[in-house]
């Protein structure tokens, strides 16, 4: 059966991905909305735009990189902050802004630009070398930036350019976020300014004590290879430092506890770790700096005061968790009166929030804190997996005081319908982002009320995605299950394709339409019933169900596959049971080659795009949350590993990687292909020179597909 040529348009619009407004910025006073979008579904220059909202609403072009002439390099430490940011897009793809959003600075191949949001053009001020992160300071009149490894200020104006902390090692960088801090930890920033702007909280990480990994380009042999420090499980992570550098040149050492009590630490287990080895969390609002340290068994967290006179730290918080510590993305943070806003759980197994008195109620799992304003926290939150809703809740009694008896409190939720909704909030105003089955759309709210739209450009899908949303098995798996649209109940056997991820941090099956729904029908559009479920491991679902995958992450998420797959063939007897093809990437690369190397008996071909085929070589904080150390647990790792069952391959397998993979590199691959032939087990592999994890190249973009859905057929006799 033909359809439109999606695969086409997938790859021109970078999954839909241009045209969509990002990145919104909302001024301390709500005036002001700031944020990127790139001018058609099919532009990948990103520029920058102003919306003011208290104008009639028009959106206003304040950088334009064609015109700025957007033609020089784009600085390595760059690129590495966009690979771990999953960036596609060109010109300008990150700014910042002072705290009432006049003052705007960012980057533009190598070069600091600034642009003031009360009228001028772009201004592009000299340095000494290509910048990274430009940030201004709360009152917009310095701003921040890192080249070459140092942490240098300069005024709004171009003058008085200056190094506050430059590298006193070949190996040491201030102001940068190590790999697995913005890899596997979220955060991606590091460095914070005073909010009087006369100092900056900045880590120093040393990389010297991480092994290095070599990646080259077989395709350009006389380039030389990148070396990337890349601290795989079990061993060495980057050496992360504070400090506090005044404006004035003078600095101070930040002073942290090197571990954490026995009282405040789990001791039980087989491996217990209390080094506080990472640097988690840190802001510096009017109450001075705040820094959430983890430690490296990501059993407990110690939160930490700063006196930025000193560095003298004092703990003011701490939480301990078995197997691991979950903590809600945002938190801590403080209210306008100093309160803290931390994370607690429910009676349900759920995340909450807890302001000071004042608790979320049981049954709402909180997925992240999105901002403070006075005494009201905004955030995202869950009553349904497969719905996010944008919330606020108040610190404050029915007598607008903060009390003193711990109550519930009664949320208010601002996102109506189903979908996926997030927020960005500044004074009275709310940019609501809503992503529901029907499209993208941007709200602007005031005092509660829509007072206009930010324009979403993104090209409408050659193909709709209607799928049938499922509740599935003795788990309640959430499915979705995607059928031709020309095929008729009962009219023939199709052939089944389940397309998950199914690993932590992500979730596929939500009310939103979504660049893999619309791949999923089309992919039904060529014949096939396809399967998307949500197993156990993902999040939304609350500590068991993420906990359940601790020590293997691979049986009881295939198993909940098998469950979720056999379920749905109970309520749709045309799928093809004789016939289940299985693709994914990453994890669930790695999910699609362990289905076919585990259960043969249920599936019988897979598409597996850069599997992390051995977890002892994944990083540490990501594997070794799940997994515990390779070195005392080694039979979590040898449970999980592909390499260890190679040879039971029976079923056909395609391998795709990317060579320039530094997040799954690709000895992942490289090392499985090797045991399958080792093995006898014959099998395809598909290397895509220069491709990160994102395949980011529009003509390979579309033509894997393509090609997937040609292995896929032959191997399945579709």
């Amino acid at each position: 059966m033909n359809s439109p040529d999606l695969p086409a348009q997938f790859g021109r619009t970078h999954r839909f991905a241009f045209g969509v407004p990002r990145g919104f910025t909302v001024s301390r006073d709500g005036a002001r909305v700031l944020f990127l979008r790139s001018t058609a579904g099919d532009d990948p220059v990103s520029r920058l735009w102003l919306y003011e909202t208290n104008t009639d609403g028009a959106e206003r072009m304040l950088a334009d990189p064609p015109a700025l002439g957007d033609t020089g390099p784009v600085a390595e430490a760059e690129l590495v902050r966009r690979e771990r940011a999953r960036e596609a897009s060109q010109g300008v793809v990150a700014f910042a802004a002072d705290d009432h959003a006049r003052v705007v600075a960012f980057a533009l191949s190598g070069a600091l630009w600034t642009v003031r949001t009360d009228g001028g053009a772009p201004r592009r001020i000299a340095t000494p070398g290509p910048v990274v992160d430009p940030r201004p300071s709360p009152d917009g009149s310095l701003v921040a930036y890192v080249t070459g490894g140092a942490l240098r200020v300069v005024g709004a104006d171009g003058t008085h350019d200056r190094a506050l902390a430059e590298p006193d090692g070949d190996d040491v960088t201030y102001g940068l976020a190590d790999h697995v801090a913005a890899e596997s930890m979220g955060r991606h920033r590091a460095f914070w300014w005073s909010p009087d702007g006369d100092a900056l909280l900045v880590a120093r990480v040393d990389t010297a004590r991480v092994r290095h990994w070599w990646l080259s380009d077989p395709a350009h042999p006389d380039r030389p290879p990148r070396s990337v420090p890349y601290p795989a499980a079990g061993t060495a992570n980057a050496e992360t430092t504070l400090h506090i550098l005044r404006t004035d040149g003078s600095r101070v050492a930040v002073r942290t506890p090197e571990k954490v009590p026995e009282e405040y630490h789990p001791m039980d287990g087989t491996w217990t770790d209390a080094t506080l080895e990472y640097v988690l969390r840190a802001h510096w609002d009017g109450f001075g700096p705040l820094v959430t340290l983890q430690t490296r068994d990501q059993r407990a967290a110690y939160i930490l005061e700063v006196d930025p006179e000193s560095g003298e730290s004092r703990m003011v918080g701490h939480k301990r968790e078995s197997p691991w510590l979950d903590l809600v993305p945002g938190t801590p943070v403080r209210l306008a009166g100093g309160k803290p806003v931390q994370h607690w759980h429910t009676d349900r197994d759920t995340a909450g929030l807890r302001l000071w008195n004042v608790m979320t109620p049981p049954g709402l799992h909180v997925r992240e804190v999105l901002g403070t304003v006075g005494e009201r926290v905004w955030f995202t939150a869950s009553d349904e997996p497969t719905d996010v809703h944008v919330w606020s809740l108040s610190a404050l009694d029915e007598k607008g005081e903060p009390g003193d008896r711990p109550h519930t409190g009664e949320p208010e939720r601002v996102s109506e319908g189903p979908g996926v909704h997030t927020a960005a909030v500044g004074g009275d105003t709310v940019v609501l982002d809503s992503r529901t089955p029907d499209g993208h759309t941007v709200t602007v709210l005031r005092a509660g009320k829509p007072v206009g739209h930010i324009a979403v450009l993104s090209e409408e899908p050659v193909v709709t995605p209607a799928p049938r949303h499922l509740t599935l098995g003795e788990r309640a798996v959430r499915g979705a299950l995607f059928l031709p649209s020309w095929h008729t109940a009962g009219s023939g056997k199709l052939p089944v394709l389940l397309c998950p991820y199914s690993g932590p941090g992500l979730q596929l099956v939500v009310h939103a339409r979504a660049w893999w729904t619309v791949v999923a029908q089309w992919f039904a559009e060529q014949g096939f019933a396809v399967l998307i479920a949500d197993g156990r491991g993902t999040p939304g679902r609350g500590r068991g169900w993420e906990h359940a995958v601790h020590g293997d992450q691979l049986t009881p998420v295939i198993d909940d596959q098998v469950d979720a797959l056999r379920a749905a063939a109970e309520l749709h007897p045309d799928l093809d049971l004789g016939r289940v093809g299985i693709r994914g990437w990453s994890f669930g690369g790695y999910l699609a080659a362990g289905a076919v190397l585990r259960r043969p008996d249920v599936f019988h071909a897979a598409v597996a795009g850069a599997p992390p085929s051995d977890l002892r070589l994944y990083d540490t904080h990501w594997k070794e949350r799940f997994l515990g150390h390779p070195d005392v647990q080694p039979e979590h790792y040898e449970r999980c590993s592909l390499l260890a069952h190679a040879h039971r391959l029976s079923r056909p397998l395609m391998l795709v990687h990317g060579l320039a993979d530094d997040n799954v590199l690709p000895v992942h691959t490289l090392r499985l292909s090797a045991a399958l032939l080792a093995a006898g087990r014959p099998h395809t592999v598909l290397p895509l020179p220069g491709a990160g994890h994102m395949v980011a190249r529009a003509d390979v973009a579309a033509n894997l597909l393509n090609l997937e859905l040609d292995f896929l057929k032959k191997s399945l006799n579709a």
